[in-house]
Protein backbone atom coordinates (compact mmCIF):
# COMPACT_ATOMS: atom_id res chain seq x y z
CA UNK A 1 0.00 0.00 0.00
CA UNK A 2 1.52 3.27 -1.32
CA UNK A 3 -1.60 5.90 0.01
CA UNK A 4 -1.01 7.62 2.75
CA UNK A 5 -4.60 6.61 4.76
CA UNK A 6 -3.84 9.43 7.41
CA UNK A 7 -3.42 11.95 4.72
CA UNK A 8 -5.80 10.71 2.93
CA UNK A 9 -8.59 11.21 5.47
CA UNK A 10 -7.35 14.31 6.19
CA UNK A 11 -8.47 14.95 2.84
CA UNK A 12 -11.85 13.52 3.13
CA UNK A 13 -12.06 15.40 6.86
CA UNK A 14 -11.65 19.01 4.64
CA UNK A 15 -14.68 17.85 2.87
CA UNK A 16 -17.27 19.68 5.23
CA UNK A 17 -20.73 16.60 4.91
CA UNK A 18 -22.80 17.49 7.77
CA UNK A 19 -26.25 15.89 7.51
CA UNK A 20 -28.07 17.29 4.49
CA UNK A 21 -24.98 18.51 2.90
CA UNK A 22 -23.49 15.31 1.91
CA UNK A 23 -23.59 16.29 -1.67
CA UNK A 24 -20.05 17.29 -1.76
CA UNK A 25 -18.73 14.16 -0.55
CA UNK A 26 -20.75 12.38 -2.61
CA UNK A 27 -19.67 14.32 -5.50
CA UNK A 28 -15.48 13.70 -4.50
CA UNK A 29 -16.34 9.82 -3.76
CA UNK A 30 -18.37 9.53 -7.12
CA UNK A 31 -15.32 11.00 -8.78
CA UNK A 32 -13.33 8.82 -7.21
CA UNK A 33 -14.48 5.50 -8.07
CA UNK A 34 -15.40 6.36 -11.74
CA UNK A 35 -11.90 6.43 -12.56
CA UNK A 36 -11.90 2.00 -11.86
CA UNK A 37 -12.94 0.53 -15.04
CA UNK A 38 -13.53 -2.45 -12.73
CA UNK A 39 -16.78 -0.86 -10.88
CA UNK A 40 -19.66 -0.21 -11.97
CA UNK A 41 -21.63 2.63 -10.27
CA UNK A 42 -24.51 4.53 -9.72
CA UNK A 43 -25.29 8.07 -7.88
CA UNK A 44 -28.98 7.96 -6.59
CA UNK A 45 -29.38 11.26 -4.71
CA UNK A 46 -26.41 11.30 -2.34
CA UNK A 47 -25.70 8.10 -2.50
CA UNK A 48 -22.78 6.45 -4.21
CA UNK A 49 -22.72 2.60 -4.46
CA UNK A 50 -19.86 0.42 -6.55
CA UNK A 51 -20.16 -3.33 -7.64
CA UNK A 52 -17.61 -5.18 -9.09
CA UNK A 53 -19.26 -7.70 -11.08
CA UNK A 54 -16.63 -10.95 -11.75
CA UNK A 55 -19.33 -13.58 -11.06
CA UNK A 56 -18.09 -14.45 -7.53
CA UNK A 57 -19.75 -17.16 -5.15
CA UNK A 58 -20.27 -14.94 -2.60
CA UNK A 59 -20.51 -11.01 -1.93
CA UNK A 60 -19.45 -8.62 0.28
CA UNK A 61 -21.26 -5.47 0.79
CA UNK A 62 -18.93 -2.84 2.29
CA UNK A 63 -21.09 0.26 3.69
CA UNK A 64 -19.80 3.86 5.05
CA UNK A 65 -22.01 6.83 5.90
CA UNK A 66 -21.16 10.14 4.11
CA UNK A 67 -22.59 12.66 7.02
CA UNK A 68 -21.13 13.67 10.17
CA UNK A 69 -22.69 15.75 12.98
CA UNK A 70 -22.60 19.74 12.70
CA UNK A 71 -18.64 20.59 13.86
CA UNK A 72 -17.32 21.70 17.48
CA UNK A 73 -14.70 24.22 16.18
CA UNK A 74 -13.10 21.06 14.58
CA UNK A 75 -14.04 21.00 10.85
CA UNK A 76 -10.41 21.82 10.19
CA UNK A 77 -8.40 18.88 9.62
CA UNK A 78 -4.72 19.11 11.87
CA UNK A 79 -2.19 16.17 11.71
CA UNK A 80 0.15 16.10 14.93
CA UNK A 81 2.35 12.86 14.14
CA UNK A 82 0.81 9.95 13.59
CA UNK A 83 -2.78 11.36 14.71
CA UNK A 84 -5.58 13.24 12.74
CA UNK A 85 -7.58 15.46 14.65
CA UNK A 86 -11.12 16.33 13.28
CA UNK A 87 -14.83 16.32 12.59
CA UNK A 88 -15.57 12.77 11.10
CA UNK A 89 -12.18 11.80 11.56
CA UNK A 90 -12.74 8.48 13.79
CA UNK A 91 -16.64 8.56 12.96
CA UNK A 92 -16.12 8.07 10.31
CA UNK A 93 -14.61 9.46 7.54
CA UNK A 94 -11.05 7.37 8.77
CA UNK A 95 -13.42 4.12 7.73
CA UNK A 96 -14.52 5.83 3.99
CA UNK A 97 -11.13 6.46 3.94
CA UNK A 98 -9.79 2.63 3.78
CA UNK A 99 -13.02 2.04 1.67
CA UNK A 100 -12.07 3.84 -1.24
CA UNK A 101 -8.11 2.59 -0.98
CA UNK A 102 -9.43 -1.17 -1.27
CA UNK A 103 -11.85 -0.12 -3.97
CA UNK A 104 -9.35 1.56 -6.18
CA UNK A 105 -6.65 -0.64 -5.77
CA UNK A 106 -8.53 -4.22 -5.28
CA UNK A 107 -9.47 -5.24 -9.03
CA UNK A 108 -10.20 -9.18 -8.58
CA UNK A 109 -10.62 -9.52 -5.10
CA UNK A 110 -11.87 -13.10 -4.39
CA UNK A 111 -15.55 -11.60 -3.75
CA UNK A 112 -17.31 -9.46 -5.12
CA UNK A 113 -17.57 -6.35 -3.39
CA UNK A 114 -20.59 -3.76 -2.85
CA UNK A 115 -18.66 -0.53 -1.97
CA UNK A 116 -21.85 1.69 -0.28
CA UNK A 117 -21.44 5.37 0.49
CA UNK A 118 -24.48 6.53 1.98
CA UNK A 119 -26.55 10.29 3.32
CA UNK A 120 -28.10 10.65 6.57
CA UNK A 121 -27.09 8.54 9.29
CA UNK A 122 -26.73 11.22 11.84
CA UNK A 123 -29.97 12.18 11.92
CA UNK A 124 -33.55 10.84 11.50
CA UNK A 125 -33.99 7.44 10.13
CA UNK A 126 -36.97 9.06 7.58
CA UNK A 127 -33.43 10.68 5.90
CA UNK A 128 -31.13 8.13 5.69
CA UNK A 129 -29.61 6.28 2.55
CA UNK A 130 -29.58 3.29 3.42
CA UNK A 131 -33.07 2.64 4.15
CA UNK A 132 -33.89 4.81 0.61
CA UNK A 133 -31.67 1.76 -1.34
CA UNK A 134 -33.18 -0.90 0.27
CA UNK A 135 -36.87 0.63 -0.30
CA UNK A 136 -36.10 2.07 -3.54
CA UNK A 137 -32.89 -0.14 -5.39
CA UNK A 138 -32.50 -3.15 -2.89
CA UNK A 139 -30.98 -4.90 -5.84
CA UNK A 140 -28.18 -2.70 -5.41
CA UNK A 141 -27.19 -3.92 -1.78
CA UNK A 142 -27.72 -7.48 -2.16
CA UNK A 143 -24.89 -9.45 -0.70
CA UNK A 144 -24.31 -12.82 1.60
CA UNK A 145 -22.80 -10.31 4.28
CA UNK A 146 -22.21 -7.01 5.35
CA UNK A 147 -19.35 -4.55 6.93
CA UNK A 148 -20.42 -1.22 8.54
CA UNK A 149 -17.56 0.23 8.25
CA UNK A 150 -18.20 2.28 11.70
CA UNK A 151 -15.41 3.21 14.58
CA UNK A 152 -15.00 -0.24 16.62
CA UNK A 153 -11.22 0.42 17.36
CA UNK A 154 -10.21 -2.41 15.39
CA UNK A 155 -12.70 -4.78 16.74
CA UNK A 156 -15.13 -6.52 15.55
CA UNK A 157 -18.54 -5.20 16.84
CA UNK A 158 -20.91 -7.93 16.47
CA UNK A 159 -24.90 -7.16 16.15
CA UNK A 160 -26.61 -4.38 17.77
CA UNK A 161 -28.96 -3.62 20.54
CA UNK A 162 -32.43 -2.61 19.51
CA UNK A 163 -33.70 0.90 20.42
CA UNK A 164 -37.38 1.84 22.17
CA UNK A 165 -38.27 5.57 22.92
CA UNK A 166 -41.83 6.31 24.54
CA UNK A 167 -43.54 8.64 26.06
CA UNK A 168 -45.43 8.00 29.31
CA UNK A 169 -47.85 11.26 29.99
CA UNK A 170 -49.98 11.17 33.38
CA UNK A 171 -52.76 13.65 33.90
CA UNK A 172 -53.42 15.41 37.52
CA UNK A 173 -55.75 17.66 37.95
CA UNK A 174 -55.04 21.63 38.23
CA UNK A 175 -55.35 23.36 41.86
CA UNK A 176 -53.59 26.68 43.41
CA UNK A 177 -50.87 25.92 45.24
CA UNK A 178 -52.08 27.11 48.04
CA UNK A 179 -54.71 24.36 48.39
CA UNK A 180 -52.74 21.45 46.76
CA UNK A 181 -55.68 18.87 48.24
CA UNK A 182 -57.81 20.03 45.87
CA UNK A 183 -55.98 18.91 42.66
CA UNK A 184 -53.66 15.81 41.86
CA UNK A 185 -50.10 16.90 40.88
CA UNK A 186 -49.15 15.03 37.78
CA UNK A 187 -45.11 16.14 38.09
CA UNK A 188 -45.63 13.66 41.77
CA UNK A 189 -47.29 11.39 40.49
CA UNK A 190 -44.42 10.87 37.57
CA UNK A 191 -41.85 10.73 40.77
CA UNK A 192 -41.79 6.97 41.09
CA UNK A 193 -42.10 6.46 37.67
CA UNK A 194 -38.57 8.04 37.35
CA UNK A 195 -37.70 5.93 40.61
CA UNK A 196 -38.58 2.68 38.83
CA UNK A 197 -36.10 3.49 35.73
CA UNK A 198 -33.65 4.69 38.03
CA UNK A 199 -33.24 1.53 40.05
CA UNK A 200 -33.68 -0.81 36.59
CA UNK A 201 -31.48 -3.53 37.14
CA UNK A 202 -29.73 -4.27 33.70
CA UNK A 203 -30.45 -7.39 32.13
CA UNK A 204 -27.27 -8.94 30.62
CA UNK A 205 -27.19 -11.85 28.04
CA UNK A 206 -24.12 -13.33 25.68
CA UNK A 207 -24.66 -14.22 22.71
CA UNK A 208 -21.78 -15.76 20.33
CA UNK A 209 -19.26 -14.88 23.32
CA UNK A 210 -21.05 -10.94 22.93
CA UNK A 211 -22.25 -9.50 26.48
CA UNK A 212 -25.20 -7.60 25.64
CA UNK A 213 -26.65 -5.25 28.09
CA UNK A 214 -29.86 -3.71 28.55
CA UNK A 215 -30.42 -0.18 29.45
CA UNK A 216 -33.33 1.86 30.60
CA UNK A 217 -33.45 5.62 30.69
CA UNK A 218 -35.72 8.55 31.38
CA UNK A 219 -34.11 10.90 28.44
CA UNK A 220 -37.02 13.76 28.77
CA UNK A 221 -39.03 15.60 30.92
CA UNK A 222 -42.11 17.59 30.62
CA UNK A 223 -44.56 19.40 32.72
CA UNK A 224 -45.56 22.44 34.72
CA UNK A 225 -48.09 25.33 33.85
CA UNK A 226 -47.10 28.33 36.44
CA UNK A 227 -45.40 28.94 39.39
CA UNK A 228 -48.76 28.86 41.36
CA UNK A 229 -50.19 25.86 39.17
CA UNK A 230 -50.89 22.26 40.82
CA UNK A 231 -49.35 20.70 36.97
CA UNK A 232 -52.28 18.29 35.39
CA UNK A 233 -50.13 16.91 33.14
CA UNK A 234 -46.61 15.70 33.18
CA UNK A 235 -44.53 13.38 30.89
CA UNK A 236 -41.30 11.39 30.56
CA UNK A 237 -39.69 10.14 27.30
CA UNK A 238 -38.04 7.05 28.28
CA UNK A 239 -35.26 5.10 26.18
CA UNK A 240 -34.90 1.07 26.06
CA UNK A 241 -32.04 -0.37 24.90
CA UNK A 242 -32.78 -4.11 23.99
CA UNK A 243 -30.76 -7.33 23.65
CA UNK A 244 -31.03 -8.80 20.34
CA UNK A 245 -32.45 -12.07 22.09
CA UNK A 246 -35.46 -10.09 21.68
CA UNK A 247 -37.43 -9.16 18.82
CA UNK A 248 -39.12 -5.91 18.81
CA UNK A 249 -42.45 -6.73 19.59
CA UNK A 250 -41.23 -8.74 22.47
CA UNK A 251 -39.32 -5.56 23.96
CA UNK A 252 -42.45 -3.14 23.11
CA UNK A 253 -44.71 -5.88 25.15
CA UNK A 254 -41.99 -5.92 27.83
CA UNK A 255 -41.61 -2.36 27.97
CA UNK A 256 -44.99 -1.32 27.90
CA UNK A 257 -45.33 -4.22 31.69
CA UNK A 258 -42.94 -2.25 32.93
CA UNK A 259 -44.55 0.84 33.01
CA UNK A 260 -48.51 -0.53 33.26
CA UNK A 261 -48.79 -0.31 36.86
CA UNK A 262 -48.17 3.95 36.63
CA UNK A 263 -51.36 3.95 33.92
CA UNK A 264 -54.72 4.81 35.18
CA UNK A 265 -56.94 4.73 32.00
CA UNK A 266 -59.78 6.82 33.99
CA UNK A 267 -57.23 9.92 34.27
CA UNK A 268 -56.82 9.79 30.36
CA UNK A 269 -53.13 8.32 31.31
CA UNK A 270 -51.12 8.12 27.99
CA UNK A 271 -48.73 5.76 27.30
CA UNK A 272 -47.22 6.45 23.21
CA UNK A 273 -44.62 4.49 21.39
CA UNK A 274 -42.17 7.38 19.19
CA UNK A 275 -39.84 4.92 17.28
CA UNK A 276 -38.16 1.63 17.50
CA UNK A 277 -35.19 0.07 16.07
CA UNK A 278 -35.03 -3.68 15.57
CA UNK A 279 -31.91 -5.07 16.53
CA UNK A 280 -29.26 -7.34 14.63
CA UNK A 281 -28.02 -10.42 16.07
CA UNK A 282 -24.13 -11.34 15.56
CA UNK A 283 -24.08 -14.18 13.30
CA UNK A 284 -20.63 -14.65 13.23
CA UNK A 285 -21.15 -18.04 12.78
CA UNK A 286 -20.90 -17.01 9.20
CA UNK A 287 -17.88 -17.76 7.32
CA UNK A 288 -17.27 -14.41 5.52
CA UNK A 289 -17.42 -12.24 9.20
CA UNK A 290 -15.96 -15.67 11.02
CA UNK A 291 -13.21 -15.01 8.91
CA UNK A 292 -12.91 -10.81 9.81
CA UNK A 293 -13.09 -11.94 13.34
CA UNK A 294 -9.75 -14.25 12.78
CA UNK A 295 -8.38 -11.69 11.11
CA UNK A 296 -8.14 -9.26 13.79
CA UNK A 297 -6.67 -11.74 15.97
CA UNK A 298 -8.92 -10.56 19.27
CA UNK A 299 -12.17 -11.33 20.45
CA UNK A 300 -15.38 -9.65 19.23
CA UNK A 301 -17.49 -7.31 21.24
CA UNK A 302 -21.26 -6.90 21.41
CA UNK A 303 -22.17 -3.47 20.12
CA UNK A 304 -24.36 -1.97 22.19
CA UNK A 305 -25.77 0.76 20.96
CA UNK A 306 -27.46 1.15 17.64
CA UNK A 307 -26.15 0.59 13.78
CA UNK A 308 -27.38 0.49 10.25
CA UNK A 309 -26.46 -3.73 10.83
CA UNK A 310 -29.83 -3.93 12.23
CA UNK A 311 -30.92 -2.40 8.32
CA UNK A 312 -28.55 -4.99 6.83
CA UNK A 313 -30.27 -7.76 9.24
CA UNK A 314 -34.02 -6.70 8.79
CA UNK A 315 -33.64 -7.59 5.01
CA UNK A 316 -31.50 -10.58 5.66
CA UNK A 317 -28.35 -9.84 5.14
CA UNK A 318 -25.75 -10.97 8.19
CA UNK A 319 -23.96 -8.03 9.19
CA UNK A 320 -21.15 -6.74 11.67
CA UNK A 321 -19.37 -3.32 12.45
CA UNK A 322 -15.87 -2.99 12.31
CA UNK A 323 -14.01 -0.13 11.34
CA UNK A 324 -11.50 2.43 12.49
CA UNK A 325 -11.10 4.89 15.36
CA UNK A 326 -12.30 4.60 18.81
CA UNK A 327 -16.02 4.89 18.98
CA UNK A 328 -15.99 7.17 22.44
CA UNK A 329 -14.50 9.59 20.13
CA UNK A 330 -17.48 10.31 17.93
CA UNK A 331 -18.97 13.50 17.87
CA UNK A 332 -16.45 14.79 20.70
CA UNK A 333 -14.72 18.23 20.07
CA UNK A 334 -11.16 16.56 20.20
CA UNK A 335 -12.05 13.53 17.77
CA UNK A 336 -9.18 12.05 16.28
CA UNK A 337 -8.15 9.28 14.45
CA UNK A 338 -4.13 7.52 14.16
CA UNK A 339 -2.27 6.15 11.51
CA UNK A 340 -2.02 2.56 12.84
CA UNK A 341 -5.80 2.47 13.40
CA UNK A 342 -5.95 3.37 9.89
CA UNK A 343 -3.48 0.41 8.37
CA UNK A 344 -4.79 -2.37 10.68
CA UNK A 345 -8.40 -1.68 9.26
CA UNK A 346 -7.32 -1.52 5.90
CA UNK A 347 -5.19 -4.82 6.41
CA UNK A 348 -8.14 -6.95 7.90
CA UNK A 349 -10.45 -5.84 5.30
CA UNK A 350 -8.14 -7.07 2.44
CA UNK A 351 -7.67 -10.36 3.87
CA UNK A 352 -11.23 -10.43 4.13
CA UNK A 353 -11.90 -9.15 0.53
CA UNK A 354 -8.67 -11.14 -0.82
Amino acid sequence: MTTDLLAATADLVAILSVSRHEAPMADHVEQVLRRCPWLAVERVGDNVVARTELARSARVVVAGHLDTVPPAGNETPRIEGDVLFGLGSADMKGGLAVMLELATTTPEPAVDVTWCFYRGEEIDRSENGLVYLFADRPELLAGDVAILCEPTGGLVEAGCQGSIRVRIELAGKRAHTARPQTGVNAIHRLGPLIAKVAAFEPRAVVIDGCEYVERLQVVAVEGGVAANVVPDRAAAVVNFRFAPDRDAEGAQRHLAGFFEEFLEHERKDRYEVLDVGSCAPPRLDHPLLARLLGATGRPPRAKLGWTDVATFSAHGVPATNFGPGDPELAHQADEHVDRAALEAAHAHLKAVLG
